[in-house]
């Protein structure tokens, strides 16, 4: 009789909460369904290549997705709907004219990648929007004025010349072969502690900061690999992941870093002393702990610390990336080679004394770095957030909430806008050729306001490091090692860059 009781007084209750959760589920199971039926009929204009009913084009995204996307870039002229498991879309473009009509509004970044970024980066210059991010542009343009990196270039120079002591140091017995990617990562990270934050960390001989360098490297696949996975998409689904822990830990890793920075800083600044007293103009990290004691109240140290992270990892992924795809191009191509180390001499003698000037006067290797940027952009897409309906020069439009996203290796492959687009030929950008291009073809930095702040340093550092290793080593490809990319939000070598180094 007792239990019949108990059975009476709980099966109401756990009948009530299962039609609950039934009712639940099946709301969210039409939710999902209207959601995908919109996103098809908004999508009807464009072709798109053939995709999996469940898991999209996740085998596309999975694969080796640049010498996929160049066949889609292809057959499918201006753009394509990538869709990103059942419910969820982006969509790609990588024509001139559409991304004009993109990159001349002022549409917010896509959620789903800087959202993802946020975590380990904060809200900083690279994934802000609206007021906010203008007046974090504001403050820290200064520090990327042309008076400010001309004081750079020694610094540069030397950090440079620090990595090719290294390579002579392990070309001395014999010539051999070199992972260069692994080298240049820690130069590139030892120029920005020193320009932007005054530190002489030593990184690339102690070996204080390769933590931090796998780190990043660990955070770009992560973040990849969230951004085209559907499921990853939900905040819960991915935090009780084992990505998602392993996401937290490493974040854990980079704030131990930036907080390291400031702490410096500050404890420098209480005792009225600068680490390093031969740097008289303001760095990157004086203007942002300028702002941040001058406005308070709208400049906060969640500011502070996202804007140092982001210059951190942003000042030096990027810059690694892009030197060594420029000596990989230059190896596979000896005669551009020749020509810029020709050109280096004259113009620099033995490179013992690099200025500003000097390094503007660099044309044919300018022209080589421009045409590295257009086959191996460092930097492979940026994306948007629609705030309204778009509509494209040809009549065909997208609606508001779409995530757009400019595949700028796309248009930069696009044989509809360059010829022979897979040769490196730095002939395109002549002036009378660069002159005859649509303006919006060619976008290793964007356009547009939200254009890269970093620019001028990212091109200053490239023609120091390249002419310097250009008059001490003749660099060849190790052709037993083919080349295959990582997925990762900067363009980067899966198994590294490996080089024959010949000391000249």
């Amino acid at each position: 009789m007792e239990a019949s009781w108990l059975e009476t007084r709980w099966a109401r209750p756990l009948h009530l909460a299962l039609v609950f959760c039934l009712a639940l589920a099946l709301l969210q199971a039409i939710k999902l369904y209207l959601r995908r039926q919109r996103l098809l009929w908004d999508l009807r204009p464009f072709p798109a290549p053939p995709t999996h009913w469940f898991h999209g084009h996740q085998k596309f995204l999975q694969e080796d997705t640049m010498e996929k996307l160049d066949e889609i870039v292809e057959k499918y002229p201006c753009a394509f709907p990538c869709w990103i498991g059942p419910f969820q879309a982006f969509f790609f473009i990588y024509d001139p004219d559409y991304a004009k009509t993109l990159l001349n509004r002022t549409d917010p970044k896509s959620q789903y990648l800087h959202k993802f970024m946020t975590p380990c980066l904060g809200k900083g210059l690279l994934n802000l929007d609206g007021p906010k991010w203008f007046q974090h542009r504001r403050l820290l343009t200064p520090g990327f004025h042309c008076d400010t990196l001309k004081t750079y270039v020694d610094a540069m120079a030397h950090s440079v010349n620090t990595m090719l002591d290294k390579w002579e140091k392990i070309c001395s017995i014999h010539d051999t072969t070199v992972e260069v990617f692994e080298h240049i990562n820690l130069m590139a990270l030892d120029i920005i502690m020193k320009c932007a934050f005054s530190q002489e960390t030593n990184c690339q001989i102690n070996s204080t900061h390769d933590s931090y360098v796998k780190v990043t490297l660990e955070l770009g696949k992560i973040i990849f690999y969230r951004s085209y996975n559907f499921w990853h998409h939900y905040d819960i689904i991915f935090k009780f992941s084992p990505k998602g822990y392993h996401f937290q830990e490493l974040t854990k890793v980079l704030h131990q870093y930036t907080e390291k920075i400031i702490q410096e800083r500050t404890n420098s600044h209480r005792t009225g002393m600068k680490q390093d007293n031969t740097q008289k103009d303001q760095d990157i990290l004086d203007i942002i702990l300028s702002a941040q004691a001058e406005n308070e109240d709208s400049f906060s140290e969640a500011d502070l610390r996202s804007e140092v992270a982001t210059f951190m990892l942003a000042g030096h992924e990027a810059s690694a990336s892009s030197l060594s795809w420029l000596l990989y191009c230059l190896a596979l191509n000896p005669e551009h080679q020749e020509k810029c180390r020709e050109e280096v001499r004259s113009i620099l003698g033995d490179g013992s004394s690099i200025t500003w000037d000097k390094l503007d006067e660099l044309s044919y290797t300018t022209m080589c770095i421009k045409e590295m940027f257009r086959l191996l952009p460092p930097v492979p897409s940026i994306s948007r957030e629609l705030s309204k309906p778009l509509i494209f020069p040809d009549g065909r439009s997208l609606p508001a909430g779409m995530t757009v996203v400019l595949s700028i290796w796309g248009l930069h492959h696009n044989p509809a806008v360059w010829k022979s687009p897979k040769v490196f030929d730095p002939l395109r950008f002549t002036k009378e050729n660069s002159d005859q291009r649509h303006p919006y073809a060619y976008l290793p930095f964007s356009a547009g306001p939200r254009s890269c702040i970093g620019q001028q340093f990212a091109m200053a550092e490239l023609k120091v490091a390249i002419a310097l290793t250009l008059l001490r080593f003749k660099v060849t490809p190790d052709l037993t090692r083919p080349l295959a990319f990582a997925h990762h939000i900067v363009l980067q070598p899966k198994h590294g860059i490996h080089l024959h180094l010949k000391k000249l």
